[in-house]
């Protein structure tokens, strides 16, 4: 059998392509219990690394667990800082797999369970499409088998060439050297299990000596890092990080372990239970990890603080006009300032439209190529960049505030500031309802799915509605009257709600329905409101519940100078 190279690239793209598929499900189930759940098991290097010991034990795997984290990491579940503990106990778990082999005689397959996973996760991820918690359980069921298989897929597309392997014809060579074999055959192999097994294979038939199985041992616990390499592919800031922890931690032990093999080696030998090879190299195998756990424990704050100084990538300005506009000039910086608000109202509005219609709004200015080619934005990275944005222009704010400004400008900059915190104000309030508009839609029930689309036509008018507001500039304007009845519109949605219920069934909680007409009507609200402030210049916050109250209230602007 020879190396077969299109099923090793297969298996590196099925491995990948899994990779994305656990991770997406991740992200759906990023709720704040969830959240809550894995922080408190990972908040501290002690919990993170029993936590990661734990886990790597079960699966037979440091790569497929610290992969695990990766995605969870990539999902915005946990903390980079949380991560990092769970990396050292994946090492410490790993070496379960020798003892197991020594104790039972046989090596766990875990690849066996990838068919089964793949074959659950797929199923539920299209016949449970309509179901929120089972459609995202398949996507990650599907994404882990998707590993396992791929993983599988490359280990046998070189499994002859690992089998015969011949190690005899470098028994002369140094430890060096047999350090480097075990590096490259777990990088192809991609399991530093599946290599211990091989190597415990070696020393059983007489092939190898203890001491070059050690230092084959150490090579595989470096050539692991490749796995978690590939999976921090492209990946963001903090997945590079870990991966480079993971990266220090297995070096960093591995050389200097690699250098006292020999000592460590007699004195194994020199105890009570140090005369079997296999015992002797399991037991190594754990002494090397825990010497790394030992080793880096009293630093993990020190190197995760170092690593967060590094991989920082230089992003351009999240604003396009402030950045070019000096300060010493105050009237041209509040114009800026204004274009800014225009560029960030136009991506609130896109947030929110994909909230509620899953598609954001056409711009006029793209082209249909643009239309064509351009590439979803991810949900909540576009609410990310929008607080960027607010964050840029604070900052720009603050320093402008520092300058000698008129009391008319300190009173435009005023409303403005206003309207960029109620511009988040209302993209936040959508995002707190997102995973429920997700289960309306996903209902298998009449009366969700035409709540939603009362929702999405009200959502149409109000838009266009406010569109309007943003293109009229006076000294006087009107509010309109649904901002003014924004409570008691949201009281109608339920109420009818509830009138239809009576002779409709449903399976989303009523106080989710009220949760959504709330949230819906303060949010769209908060939009109006932001465009009030950007384009009609007051110096109030609007609450919905006193504009109730006042049927002719209108908003001046400051008188010029």
């Amino acid at each position: 059998m020879t190396f077969q190279i299109w099923d090793f690239l297969a298996g590196l793209g099925i491995f990948l392509l899994g990779m994305h598929q656990m991770e997406a499900g991740l992200n759906e189930f990023s709720g704040k219990t969830f959240r809550r759940l894995l922080q408190k098991f990972t908040d501290t290097p002690i919990k993170g690394i029993i936590s990661g010991t734990l886990v790597t034990a079960l699966l037979q795997s440091s790569s497929l667990v610290t992969l695990m984290v990766l995605a969870f990491l990539g999902a915005g579940i946990i903390r980079f800082s949380h991560a990092a503990g769970v990396i050292l106990g994946a090492n410490l778990g790993t070496t379960v797999t020798a003892w197991l082999v020594y104790s039972l005689g046989f090596k766990v397959d875990i690849a066996s369970f990838s068919l089964p996973l793949i074959g659950v996760g797929a199923l539920l991820f299209i016949l449970a499409s309509r179901y929120f918690i089972l459609k995202n359980l398949g996507s990650f069921l599907l994404g882990f088998g998707l590993l396992f298989f791929g993983i599988d897929l490359m280990k046998g597309s070189i499994e002859s060439l690992a089998e015969n392997f011949d190690f005899s014809l470098y028994a002369d060579w140094g430890l060096v050297v047999f350090a480097l074999i075990g590096l490259i055959l777990t990088a192809i192999i991609q399991s530093s299990s599946a290599t211990l097994v091989i190597l415990l294979s070696a020393i059983s038939s007489g092939i190898l000596g203890l001491d070059q199985a050690a230092a084959a041992t150490v090579g595989a616990n470096i050539g692991t890092t490749v796995t978690v390499s590939l999976g921090a592919l492209g990946g963001t800031p903090d997945k590079k990080r870990l991966a480079s922890l993971h990266f220090l931690f297995n070096v960093v032990t591995g050389l200097i372990v690699l250098f006292f093999i020999p000592l460590i080696i007699q004195w194994i030998s020199s105890l009570p239970i140090g005369q079997d090879p296999l015992l002797d190299l399991a037991l190594f195998n754990t002494i090397l990890n825990a010497f790394g756990v030992l080793l880096f424990l009293p630093f993990i704050k020190p190197i995760t603080k170092w690593l967060k100084g590094r991989f920082l990538t230089k992003e351009k300005p999240h604003t396009l006009y402030i950045q070019n506009v000096d300060v010493a000039v105050p009237e041209a910086a509040i114009q800026a300032l204004e274009k800014e608000i225009e560029e960030l109202f136009v991506k609130t509005k896109k947030f929110i439209s994909l909230t509620i219609m899953e598609e954001g709004i056409p711009s006029p200015k793209q082209g249909i190529f643009e239309k064509i080619l351009s590439r979803p934005v991810e949900y909540l990275g576009l609410y990310q960049s929008l607080k960027l944005v607010e964050d840029e222009i604070t900052a720009y704010h603050l320093k402008l505030l520092k300058t000698s400004i008129t009391e008319e400008e300190a009173k435009k900059l005023t409303s403005l500031m206003l309207s960029v915190r109620l511009l988040i104000f209302s993209a936040k309030d959508f995002k707190d309802i997102h995973h429920n508009i997700k289960e309306l839609r996903n209902s298998s029930r009449n009366l969700p799915k035409d709540f939603l689309e009362e929702l999405k036509v009200k959502f149409e008018e109000r838009i266009l509605e406010i569109d309007q507001l943003a293109k009229v500039e006076q000294p006087e304007i009107q509010v309109p009257s649904w901002m003014r009845e924004s409570e008691l519109d949201s009281s109608q949605l339920v109420e009818k709600l509830f009138q239809e219920a009576k002779s409709h069934k449903t399976d989303i909680p009523f106080s989710t329905f009220t949760n959504v007409a709330r949230e819906f009507s303060r949010g769209l609200y908060n939009l109006g409101a932001a465009v009030l402030h950007w384009r009609h210049p007051i110096n109030e916050v609007f609450d919905p519940s006193e504009d109730a109250k006042s049927q002719a209230l209108t908003l001046k602007t400051p008188k010029s100078p």
